[in-house]
């Protein structure tokens, strides 16, 4: 089987291979396609809706079985927030620098007011691959458990990793970056789709 991976992400495209590999599916890039595909509008309330919408748009405009993902950080305080909204939860910010310190502002303070053992969290990855007709074949679902720490720690990774503690004490940034690809809620997304498309 091949199948195309929606993403223009070469770190995400050879963790997913890496995984994939070994079921003997191949995994295309957009750039292998060398075409010029339109960014579905992601405007989904939960991150399966968001996988959705691209693993239709790509496999449709390509004509390739398609894998898409969404990711993101979900807080139990916070009702599930920032969600599907954590790439752009503060709102501000040129760079991807400048969202990231903006978004754990935001979140540190959000969570000011709220003790240790209700700082519950987890990054959540959505994954679903789907036929060109807009037919899904496969569903998957990983996360990477933890909690909201008071301040960031640790120099790996973007986004929330600074901010999610560990069972063992580390956060997500604290991680070498070997470790977190094994660990992390898109390698258990991938694992389980995997599982999956061995019945395919």
């Amino acid at each position: 089987m091949q199948i195309l991976l929606a993403t223009g992400n070469e770190h995400k495209l050879e963790e997913v291979r890496g995984i994939l590999a070994p079921e003997g599916i191949g995994v295309l890039s957009l750039s292998d396609l060398q075409l010029d595909l339109p960014e579905p509008e992601e405007d989904a309330a939960d991150f399966i809706g968001n996988a959705r919408i691209k693993a239709r748009a790509y496999a449709a405009a390509s004509g390739h079985r398609c894998l898409a993902d969404d990711s993101g950080l979900s807080v139990d305080a916070l009702d599930g927030a920032p969600g599907v909204r954590s790439a752009r939860y503060a709102g501000i910010g040129d760079t991807r620098a400048q969202r990231d310190a903006a978004n754990n502002d935001k979140l540190l303070e959000a969570l000011q007011e709220v003790p240790p053992d209700l700082r519950t969290a987890r990054f959540v990855c959505c994954m679903c691959l789907c036929d060109p007709d807009g037919t899904i074949i496969a569903e998957s679902e990983g996360l990477f458990e933890g909690r909201i720490t008071t301040a960031p720690r640790g120099r790996n990774g973007f986004g929330y990793d600074p901010l999610l503690e560990l069972p063992d004490g580390r956060t997500s940034a604290q991680l070498d970056p070997e470790e977190k690809n094994r660990l992390s809620h898109r390698a258990q997304a991938t694992l389980a789709m995997a599982a999956r498309l061995r019945s395919v």
